[in-house]
């Protein structure tokens, strides 16, 4: 009996694991669940720790053990999800961003989304010029440490706080001047409203960009937004798509597929390649969950969605929450007590250091640092046949940085460069998305040949190692070798045009064998059915039957009776 209950505890014990959720304000949830548990009951263990109800806009993202992000889905195992081996790790992320950020109900929700578009913010995928940048950053340290005091806050206060990736001592001025003269009297959580009500403006507002390239090679971004679908190449937006105007998403293999209806009943159909299978997966699903979620009035109206077409059957996926107008009539009807709120106030940050304190960026040895400083242009560069989710920035103030560029490259390569006044951009410090592993080293490889500095912060949600001597030359081989492979396109179009022909066959075999069945029916059947009873009343049926069909089936009587006597006498 002992020995049982041992056995049976002991089994219980297998059946439970450990799950670790980083919050946005990078403290740390850690619970049990069973091996049986759906993604919808350690959202909802999350959510009533974090004391939130407006939930919807809300998921948890991982990495699979292949570096692929996913977003996990409620409806299934977590275990079978996560396909790692535990303790598990996961991230509470802003999944849904909301059109209008103060329109959310509970202050608790706000400051959620406030956290995770400063996030954005400092790891470049909120981009802006220099003059919304001061701005942001402002109401972040009216936020964090509240009215300036001069016996607390010294000259050259604000260089104290990271912000962005890298900035100036002159942007560091026009932060200290803000924080100074206009933003006195705010409490966190109006700075905190002020701050989102802002960032909705920008163009990258609720972007979070998928890397891949166009039907000539070229890098390009994708992305879903609240308000459609965004294609980001070089420095500017080259596609904006409203939801209502996109008919269908679709992806095989690497291929994403898609098709937009426009005025005029002209139809586009935009082709882009992923990095891998998996990465051009989760841009659909990504696609398809947006989409369901900005665009639909109801849950109801949301269907199955296949990744291919009638006759072979692909991928198939449903979003399975409430779409947006549902959330905000349901937020309409919250009518508890506000939750009190935790602010993450001086606590140092590990994965966004806008609250820690320390010499300004740029002053920190080189040594020391983790962060990537290379110049604007050769970030911009680095962007190709990378794995990035930050994109390129998209500003009409494109070329009011160009002689800072040229005067950096001149500069020695111990020199860290300054982002210019003039404009304000990111992508000198860019995320690395884990999609391919291959991807982010050829990243660094062209770093390491440009003669940049080749080490990376990167989020915890992956990590990846800086490539050796040995390492850069086998690189460098596989480059190589990968640009040698992109000359083959014409036995690319040969294999589509042969899948596509053996498709069409095997389409009309099926529709031949149908209608063949349907035939036997009208012939053979007695089903006394109106729509039968017509056709067999026509003369050309008729004539059909009498002349083609009855001496087709006496020759083929006769055969099988043929065959069957030969095989009685042997």
């Amino acid at each position: 009996m002992l020995s049982r209950l041992m056995s049976g505890s002991s089994r219980s014990l297998e059946r439970e694991y450990s799950c670790t959720v980083r919050l946005l304000d990078d403290s740390e949830y850690t619970c049990t669940i069973q091996r049986d548990a759906k993604g919808q009951y350690l959202f909802d263990l999350l959510c009533h720790h974090l004391n939130l109800l407006e939930k919807d806009y809300f998921g948890i993202r991982f990495v699979d053990p292949d570096k692929q992000r996913h977003w996990l889905e409620f409806t299934k195992s977590v275990v079978k999800q996560l396909r790692s081996q535990p303790p598990f790790t996961m991230c509470f992320r802003v999944k849904f961003y909301p059109a209008d950020p103060a329109a959310l109900k509970e202050e608790i929700t706000r400051y959620l989304v406030f956290l995770q578009i400063k996030r954005d913010l400092y790891h470049g995928r909120l981009l802006c010029k220099t003059s919304d940048a001061a701005l942001l950053a402002a109401y972040i340290l009216q936020a964090e440490i509240g009215d300036y005091d001069p016996g607390k806050h010294p000259e050259g206060y604000s260089s104290k706080f990271q912000f962005f990736p890298k900035h100036s001592e002159k942007l560091e001025r026009k932060i200290a001047e803000i924080h100074r003269t206009e933003l006195s009297g705010q409490t966190p959580a109006t700075s905190e409203l002020n701050f989102l009500r802002k960032a909705q403006t920008l163009e990258t507002y609720g972007v979070d960009p998928h890397p891949c390239k166009d039907v000539s090679g070229n890098a390009a971004f994708l992305a879903f937004t609240p308000f459609g679908f965004v294609v980001l190449q070089g420095n500017k937006r080259v596609h904006f798509i409203k939801w209502n105007e996109v008919t269908k998403l679709k992806f095989e293999g690497k291929t994403f597929y898609l098709y937009v209806s426009q005025k005029e009943e002209k139809k586009i159909i935009l082709t882009y390649f992923a990095p891998t299978p998996e990465a051009c997966k989760h841009l659909w699903k990504c696609g398809i969950e947006n989409q369901a979620f900005y665009k639909l009035e109801k849950s109801s109206q949301v269907r199955t969605v296949s990744s291919s077409n009638l006759f072979f059957k692909g991928s198939r996926f449903r979003y399975s929450g409430r779409v947006a107008k549902e959330v905000m009539e349901s937020s309409a009807q919250i009518k508890r007590e506000p939750p009190e709120i935790h602010r993450a106030g001086m606590v140092p940050s590990r994965s966004c250091p806008s609250i820690t304190h320390g010499p300004r960026l740029s002053s920190v040895p080189r040594t020391r640092r983790r962060a990537v400083h290379i110049s604007i242009m050769e970030g911009l560069e680095s962007l190709r046949d990378s794995a990035h989710s930050t994109p390129v920035r998209s500003s009409s103030h494109g070329d009011t940085f160009l002689p800072h560029v040229r005067s950096s490259r001149a500069d020695s390569n111990e020199r860290v460069a300054v982002i210019a006044d003039e404009a304000y951009s990111p992508a000198d410090s860019m995320l690395p998305t884990p999609v391919a592993e291959h991807s982010l080293e050829l990243m660094l490889l062209s770093r390491q040949i440009n003669g940049a500095t080749c080490s990376i912060e990167e989020e915890k949600e992956s990590e990846a190692s800086t490539p050796t001597a040995a390492d850069v030359e086998a690189l460098g081989g596989e480059l190589r070798a990968l640009c040698q492979g992109h000359g083959r396109p014409e036995e690319e179009q040969v294999n589509k045009f042969v899948l596509s022909v053996l498709r069409l066959l095997l389409v009309t075999m099926g529709l031949l064998f149908v209608l063949l069945l349907l035939l036997i029916i009208l012939t053979e059947s007695d089903l006394d059915i109106a729509f039968f009873r017509d056709i067999r009343q026509t003369p050309e049926f008729e004539q059909f039957h009498y002349q083609y069909f009855c001496p087709l089936r006496r020759w083929f009587a006769c055969k099988i009776r043929s065959v069957v006597s030969l095989l009685i006498d042997t």
